[in-house]
């Protein structure tokens, strides 16, 4: 990954989600209104797995990011609120499958979707809420908007096939992981980014540039994502520790700690992830953290986020430009 010349993001007094919102409060609140409304079915269990997910909170980064991008290059339109519950309707209808193919029971501190009203509910109230996003996409009459989400909804879907193919795959090498984080994660990231710049009427340099940040960005705060599963609380992260080694998943720590701990500490991760087991989870935990990898993981979400910054740093100086240089510094100073 590419280590420009920047200085590092500054994680001493790493600011709350809410300092980094402060610039789009009332934009945020336009956006939960719009995912509300457009919810709305005459099938009562749409609404009630609708409503249960939506509610269950999130940190809404996605449409933040594509609000903070099109306010930082001047946008002043209606159009982003749309747009930005696009991609949160988008996001949550990916959650929707995730925990069905993951077989997850907790996010966000609460039961899953599909523990609560079954896998094929969840499933198909994820299909609908694809299709009804894909309705508001048209209602905008953007046509490289639309084209930008469908790749990036086609990308996504990529991105899935290939984490189920890394599954309990103990030779998964960073190359890999990396592909499918940049397209099951990064990529909607990247889309929010680029479309805040296309209503903003950049210029095509520029929506490279956003989509650049995005696309670091969101590779980063997988990065995090995946090294809280080994060293997070389940209390505080809302999901229960060591999900990822359960299903099988060869996230960054387990590689690294593969490659630079001991033969025996090799051969233990290797059976872990081959059979998904988690009653070694404490020994998978010591070996992750005693070998470097915690901090490996850690350094290369500093090295993707360098990157993000350095694309954002032309931008003019204004709240919402340095809110979206703060969210680079709250990503990686995150415990939950």
């Amino acid at each position: 990954m590419p280590l420009p010349s920047t200085q590092a993001p500054d994680t001493s007094g790493t600011p709350t989600i809410h300092a980094v919102f402060a610039p789009i409060k009332e934009d945020m609140a336009c956006v939960d209104q719009a995912i509300h409304a457009h919810l709305a079915s005459e099938v009562a269990l749409i609404n009630t797995i609708g409503g249960y997910i939506v509610a269950g909170g999130g940190k809404r980064l996605r449409p933040a990011l594509l609000l903070l991008v099109a306010q930082a290059l001047g946008f002043r339109g209606g159009q982003q609120h749309v747009m930005a519950a696009v991609v949160e309707l988008i996001h949550t209808a990916t959650l929707l499958h995730d925990d069905v193919v993951d077989e997850s029971s907790m996010r966000r501190g609460r039961e899953t979707s599909n523990a609560l009203f079954g896998n094929s509910a969840s499933v198909l109230v994820g299909d609908f809420l694809y299709s009804r996003a894909f309705q508001m996409m048209v209602s905008v009459g953007n046509m490289r908007i639309l084209d930008i989400l469908a790749d990036a909804t086609n990308v996504i879907a990529e991105g899935e096939v290939l984490q189920l193919l890394n599954m309990h795959d103990p030779e998964v090498d960073d190359q890999r992981y990396l592909q499918v984080i940049r397209f099951k994660t990064a990529k909607l990231f990247e889309a929010a980014a680029r479309i805040g710049a296309v209503l903003a009427g950049a210029t095509a340099q520029t929506q490279e540039q956003m989509a650049l940040a995005g696309r670091s960005f969101g590779t980063a705060f997988q990065l995090i994502d995946d090294l809280l599963d080994y060293n997070g609380n389940s209390a505080e992260l809302g999901k229960n520790i060591g999900d990822d080694l359960r299903e099988g998943k060869p996230t960054l720590p387990l590689i690294i700690a593969m490659r630079q701990g001991t033969a025996a500490q090799r051969s233990l991760l290797e059976n872990a992830i081959r059979q998904g087991d988690t009653t070694a989870l404490d020994d998978v935990m010591d070996i992750v953290q005693s070998c470097g990898a915690m901090e490996a993981v850690r350094q290369a979400a500093q090295e993707e986020l360098r990157v993000a910054e350095q694309a954002l740093r032309p931008l003019l100086a204004s709240p919402a430009r340095q809110a979206l240089l703060d969210l680079c510094a709250y990503s990686l100073g995150r415990t939950v």
